[in-house]
C-alpha cells in the first residue's frame, strides 16, 4: 500500500487538453453503459404488459443482460489487452447500438431478450476496454486517481440516472425509448473515438489462454445463473446444479492458470493483496448499494405507492450523493491513503443504511430516506474509487486490461448477485415493510463485515 499512498499524496497535477478530451469521451461511454444497466428497472411491469411476459418471466429481462455482462467481462478484458483496447471499445459500442435497436423494435419476448443479451455482451466488451484505456492514458498517481474518481462517480450516478430516465421515458413516451435512446449516443462515440483515442495493447506477444477463457467464462455464467435462479425460485435442482458446476469450473480455472504458459489471469496478479482485497471491497460496495436501490424501489412503490417516475426522482438524491463522493474521493485518498479511504467509505455507507431501519408506512419518513441515501451514496462512491485505485495499482500497462477486467467483473457479478439475494431475504417476510427492514439489516451487516476484512488484510499488504 505504500506505493499507492505515496502516489495519491502527491500534489494534484493538471490535465492537458488532450487528457480532458480523452477523459470526456471515455467517461461518456462508461456513463451510457451504466445507464443502460438500470434504465429498464422501473419499466419492467410496463414492458411485461406490452409484450406478454409472465410475472415469473420478468426477471429474465434483467438476467438476460446480466449473464453475459458478468460472465464474459474477464475474457474480453484480456482480449482487449492482446488485440487492442480501442478496437474492443468500438466493437462494444457497435454491438450496443445493434442490441438496443433490436430491443426497441421487439415484437415478442424472445426478440426483446435477444436484444438484452446483445446489450450484455456489449457491456462485457466495452466496459473493461474503456476502463483500461483510462488507466493506460493516465499515469499511476494523482491524474489517474482523479480520472478514476470521475469515472466511478459517473458510473454510479449512471445507475441512478438510468432509473430516473427510465421512469421519464416510460411515463412520457414509451418503454421502447429506454432501448432506442442508446443508438444515437453509441453512433456518436463510434464516430469520434478513432480521432480522439489512440490504440493501446500489450506488447509482450502473449496469446489468448483458451482453456482458461472457457473455464472462467463457464464458471461465471453458471454462478450468476445459479444465484439468480435460487433468488427467484428457491433452491431448486437447476439452481444447485448450476452452483456445483460453477464451483467445479472455477476450481478448474485456477488449476489451468497455474500450468498455462500464457495465463488469462496470472496467479501472481490474482494473489496480490491489493488486487484480491481491493476487489473484495469493491464487490461489497457494489452488491450492497445496488441491491439497496432495489429495496428502496420496493418500499417507495409498494409501501408508499409512488409511481415509477416519482420513484426515480426520489432516488435522484442518491445519485447526487454518489457524484459528490466520486469528486471528493481523490482528495480523501490523498489525505488518508487507499486502505483507510476504502474502509471509511464502507463504514459511512453502513451507518447511513442502518438509519433506513427507521422508515415506516407513512410518507413522513421521506426526509430520512433522502438524507440517508445521499450520505450512504457518498460513502459508497468514496469506497468504489478507492477500490479501483487499489485494484489497479502497481501493475504494468500490459496487465491493465486484466486488472480492469477483474474490477469490472467484480462490479457486474456484484450487481447481478446482490439483487436476488436481497430479494430472497425481503420476500421471506410476510409484509413488504418487514421484508425491506430485514434485507436492510442484512445489507448493513455485509458492509460492516466487508470493511472489517478489507481493513484487516490490506494492513498486511
Amino acid at each position: 500500500m505504500t506505493a499507492l499512498t505515496t502516489a495519491v499524496s502527491a500534489p494534484i497535477e493538471r490535465m492537458s487538453s488532450r487528457h480532458k478530451l480523452v477523459l470526456t469521451l471515455l467517461l461518456g461511454a462508461q456513463f451510457m453503459l451504466a445507464i443502460d444497466f438500470s434504465i429498464l428497472n422501473v419499466a419492467l411491469p410496463v414492458v411485461g404488459r406490452g409484450l406478454g411476459f409472465s410475472l415469473d418471466g420478468l426477471q429474465w429481462i434483467a438476467t438476460a443482460f446480466a449473464l453475459p455482462a458478468a460472465g464474459f467481462t474477464l475474457l474480453f478484458g484480456r482480449v482487449a489487452d492482446l488485440f487492442g483496447r480501442r478496437r474492443m471499445l468500438l466493437a462494444g459500442m457497435a454491438l450496443l447500438a445493434g442490441g438496443s435497436l433490436v430491443g426497441g423494435l421487439a415484437m415478442s419476448p424472445a426478440m426483446l431478450l435477444f436484444g438484452r443479451v446483445l446489450q450484455g455482451l456489449a457491456t462485457a466488451i466495452a466496459t473493461p476496454a474503456a476502463l483500461s484505456l483510462l488507466t493506460t492514458s493516465f499515469p499511476e498517481g494523482p491524474l489517474r486517481t482523479r480520472a478514476l474518481g470521475l469515472s466511478g462517480a459517473l458510473m454510479s450516478a449512471g445507475f441512478t440516472v438510468g432509473a430516473i430516465l427510465g421512469g421519464v421515458l416510460t411515463d412520457l413516451l414509451s418503454w421502447r425509448w429506454a432501448f432506442l435512446v442508446n443508438v444515437p449516443v453509441a453512433v456518436l462515440i463510434l464516430a469520434v473515438t478513432p480521432a480522439v483515442v489512440t490504440e493501446s495493447r500489450a506488447r509482450d506477444g502473449a496469446k489468448l489462454d483458451v482453456p482458461g477463457a472457457v473455464t472462467v467464462t463457464g464458471g461465471l455464467l453458471a454462478l450468476v445463473y445459479g444465484i439468480t435462479t435460487a433468488g427467484s425460485r428457491g433452491w431448486t435442482a437447476p439452481a444447485v446444479a448450476a452452483l456445483v458446476a460453477a464451483a467445479a469450473l472455477l476450481v478448474a480455472f485456477v488449476l489451468v492458470e497455474r500450468r498455462s504458459p500464457a495465463p488469462l489471469a496470472p496467479v501472481h496478479v490474482l494473489t496480490r493483496r491489493t488486487v484480491t482485497w481491493g476487489n473484495v471491497g469493491g464487490f461489497v460496495a457494489f452488491a450492497t448499494e445496488t441491491s439497496l436501490v432495489f429495496l428502496l424501489t420496493l418500499y417507495l412503490q409498494q409501501v408508499l405507492d409512488f409511481s415509477p417516475l416519482a420513484t426515480g426522482l426520489a432516488l435522484g438524491i442518491l445519485g447526487a450523493g454518489t457524484f459528490a463522493g466520486g469528486v471528493a474521493a481523490p482528495r480523501i485518498m490523498g489525505r488518508l491513503g487507499g486502505r483507510t479511504t476504502l474502509v471509511s467509505g464502507l463504514v459511512l455507507q453502513a451507518a447511513a443504511t442502518a438509519a433506513l431501519l427507521g422508515l415506516g408506512e407513512s410518507r413522513g419518513g421521506l426526509g430520512l430516506l433522502l438524507a440517508a441515501t445521499a450520505i450512504g451514496g457518498f460513502g459508497n462512491l468514496v469506497a468504489i474509487v478507492a477500490f479501483m485505485g487499489i485494484a489497479t495499482s502497481g501493475l504494468p500497462d500490459g496487465e491493465q486490461g486484466l486488472a480492469t477486467g477483474l474490477a469490472t467483473m467484480t462490479q457486474q457479478v456484484a450487481i447481478t448477485l446482490g439483487i436476488p439475494v436481497m430479494s430472497a431475504v425481503a420476500t421471506a417476510n410476510t409484509s413488504v415493510l418487514g421484508g425491506v427492514h430485514a434485507a436492510t439489516a442484512v445489507n448493513v451487516a455485509i458492509v460492516l463485515a466487508g470493511a472489517a476484512l478489507v481493513g484487516s488484510f490490506l494492513r498486511r499488504a
